[in-house]
């Protein structure tokens, strides 16, 4: 069964009360497998990949072997185009979406797949996006009674349940034609937002009851990143770390000061960390040009003044910029966008080129200061991603990158245990989730690989979606939620709830 995302909102009372009249779970039949409504939901996925970002579920039960169009499905609904993560909380799923360039917000029953509700977020003008984004990239966080969503330069939205705007800040416009990437999060009483742009980038907490600014950090010296921050316990209290350009730092929840630094990472990070069930933190950080045999090369900044610099006002601009890296990646050297580059900033970038090293790192808790020489237990610098974060579980990392070359590293030492390439070889967005001995990846093109989740792994099943891929997909008490260019589906098992 198919449901369209219209817009009729007498569903949100209806379903409201549906839900209240039951005290103890209720089975319904719906398109030939169990669903059940009521108190059931005991699983949430509340943010980008899930529980503090991990990419695993909150409780590690049964799946299905076999997903896909026709197989499986409990429900499906037609949605406008995202690349946003789903959201999951209680009796709602929450996604953001771009309709013809409408920013919406939308909420929809768990047990039915049916639009709750769908609310737009109002602008004056679109920011520019890099043309294999979305401005509707970022996931929406929710903590079951709130719903926040972010569309970059129109700022962050924060609604209830019922869809009710509580408040809004306005943000940017952010220098940065790639557009924004970076997810909210919502921790204890606030919303933590990253964003890192080629000028102003902050890290910043708010309460999340009014949008009021509880910290900010400033960021000035990162230009573009993409990694969503994630929550790191250490000694009993919270950090937020965040991976960015030629450094990953943890920062002090309650002040939002600096804590800790590891130097040496990637040019740009698009991939978000993750922690480990053995309290150790892992960030893949991997960017072009920074390979040992494929490394970006830039002249002096005097050399190519002498050998560009036309009009001979101590600048480069577009036209005069010559053929190759600085041409290439004009927009994001000249980071005040004048359409000048000057010294100061193409010295600052020549920096980055240099030093930028693609790398995973293993990082253990308690260090102050620059602990890179400290606190790293072991890199890895092989086969790394691009977009796609990490998933840890059973103490393996598993990474998939462009190709479909998946590579699984042993968590404690960094070993790679088995590399190799899977049938679906597209691009890769949309990062992996595990559970239930099973890993799930999808690439760019909707080809699905379901692989065994042990070091020797091997392709446990595979489908074609027909439809682009970039969001990561969802799991919650024994179902999978995977979001494709124009659905939302549900799988399950018959023998879920039962």
């Amino acid at each position: 069964m198919s449901r369209r995302a219209g817009d009729s909102i007498n569903i949100v009372s209806k379903s409201s009360k549906t839900m209240k009249q039951f005290s103890r779970p209720l089975t319904l039949a719906f398109t030939g497998l169990l669903i059940f409504a009521g108190t059931l939901w005991a699983g949430n996925w509340p943010q980008f990949r899930g529980p503090n970002a991990s990419g695993r579920a909150e409780r590690d039960e049964p799946l299905p072997d076999q997903i896909g169009p026709d197989t499986n499905v409990v429900w499906k609904t037609a949605l406008p185009p995202g690349h946003s993560s789903p959201a999951i909380f209680g009796d709602r799923i929450y996604v953001t979406a771009d309709r013809e360039g409408t920013l919406l917000t939308m909420a929809l029953d768990r047990a039915s797949g049916e639009l709750l509700w769908q609310t737009e977020a109002p602008h004056e003008t679109l920011e520019d996006i890099h043309n294999t984004g979305s401005r509707a990239t970022p996931s929406p966080a929710t903590d079951g009674d709130i719903v926040v969503s972010f569309f970059g330069s129109c700022g962050l939205f924060c609604y209830d349940k019922s869809g009710n705007l509580l408040w809004r800040r306005a943000m940017g416009p952010f220098k940065n034609d790639f557009g924004s990437g970076s997810s909210p999060i919502i921790v204890d009483d606030r919303v933590i937002l990253c964003q890192d742009h080629d000028t102003d980038s902050f890290l910043m907490a708010l309460d999340k009851r009014d949008g009021k600014p509880i910290w900010t950090t400033d960021r000035s010296e990162f230009p573009r990143n993409y990694c969503t921050p994630v929550i790191w316990e250490v000694n009993g209290k919270k950090q937020i770390v965040v991976a960015a350009t030629l450094r990953i730092a943890g920062y002090d929840f309650d002040s939002g000061d600096e804590l800790w630094t590891v130097r040496g990472v990637a040019r740009i990070v698009n991939m978000t960390p993750v922690v480990g069930d053995d309290g150790i933190l892992y960030a893949a950080c991997w960017s072009p040009g920074a390979e040992a045999n494929d490394r970006i090369s830039t002249p002096p900044f005097p050399e190519l003044i002498a050998a560009n610099d036309g009009d001979k006002n101590e600048t480069i601009d577009k036209n005069e910029a010559p053929a190759g890296p600085v041409k290439d990646r004009f927009t994001q050297i000249d980071r005040d966008k004048n359409g000048q580059i000057d010294r100061d900033e193409y010295e600052s970038m020549r920096r980055v080129f240099e030093t930028a090293q693609n790398m995973v790192v293993a990082i253990k808790p308690g260090g102050l200061g620059d602990v890179t020489d400290t606190h790293v237990l072991w890199k890895y610098t092989k086969q790394i991603p691009y977009c796609p974060s990490p998933v840890y579980y059973r103490s393996q990392l598993f990474m998939i990158r462009n190709g479909g070359i998946l590579a699984v590293v042993n968590a404690k030492t960094g070993e790679a245990l088995k590399q190799g390439r899977i049938s679906a070889t597209g691009e890769y967005y949309s990062s992996p989730v595990a559970g239930d001995g099973k890993v799930f990846l999808f690439d760019k093109h909707g080809k699905l690989t379901v692989i065994e989740a042990a070091s020797g792994w091997r392709e446990l099943a595979s489908a074609d979606f027909g439809e682009e891929v970039y969001a990561s997909p969802a799991i919650a008490d024994g179902r999978i939620y995977v979001r494709t260019r124009g659905h939302l589906y549900c799988f399950g098992s018959p023998a879920v709830g039962q």
